[in-house]
């Protein structure tokens, strides 16, 4: 079991585990029982941004529709549509020494499709977590379990890893957006 981290919690990879090289992020949630008469589709998307809060190109955006960045340094491991089982329901693959080096932070967020077309919200999904673990090893080196209630929003930012001072660091951040995926892509890409 890895560092239990609360909102705004932030652990120094190269304190944490300094030999990490390759990491897993798994995300996870479950959906309650609704009346909304479709089924939830969450989807668990990354953009790697440069210093200017920007991503350099469309193609450093990851998501359901672009799998890997273009240097390979990051591998989504596709769309879950039911988020059925226990455990993670979208896994991203990060190998940190193929980083673009003019990539400072990525940005872990999940979005609920066509969330306002079907009436949903992250209040009826639960049970919602990021979580780090080392892939060579499969040790998990931290986990963040979202515990607000986000009762009318329709995308969460999980998480952030970020360089500073030379080295990577993951923030827990668990804020909570309306605009979807839009939204995101408004803010990261332009």
């Amino acid at each position: 079991m890895g560092i239990s981290l609360s909102k705004g919690g932030r652990i120094d990879l190269s304190k944490e585990a300094p030999s990490l090289t390759n990491i897993g992020f798994g995300l996870g949630w479950d959906t309650n029982d609704s009346d909304t008469g479709v089924d939830f589709d969450l989807d668990a998307s990354v953009f790697m941004l440069e210093s200017t809060g920007k991503i350099p190109a469309d193609n450093y955006f990851i998501f359901y529709n672009n799998l890997n960045s273009p240097e390979g340094a990051i591998a989504h491991q596709g769309d879950n549509r039911t988020g059925e089982g226990d455990g993670d329901d979208e896994s991203l693959f990060v190998k940190l020494s193929k980083i673009d080096s003019r990539i400072e932070e990525l940005v872990f967020v999940v979005t609920i499709d066509e969330a306002h077309q079907r009436n949903q919200n992250f209040g009826q999904v639960r049970n919602a977590f990021i979580r780090m673990y080392d892939l060579d090893s499969n040790k998990e080196i931290a986990k963040y379990d979202l515990e607000e209630d986000f009762s009318s929003e329709t995308a969460i930012e999980f998480g952030r890893l970020y360089k500073k001072s030379g080295s990577w660091r993951f923030k827990a951040v668990g804020a909570g957006f309306n605009a979807g995926l839009q939204g995101f892509v408004d803010k990261f890409i332009g």
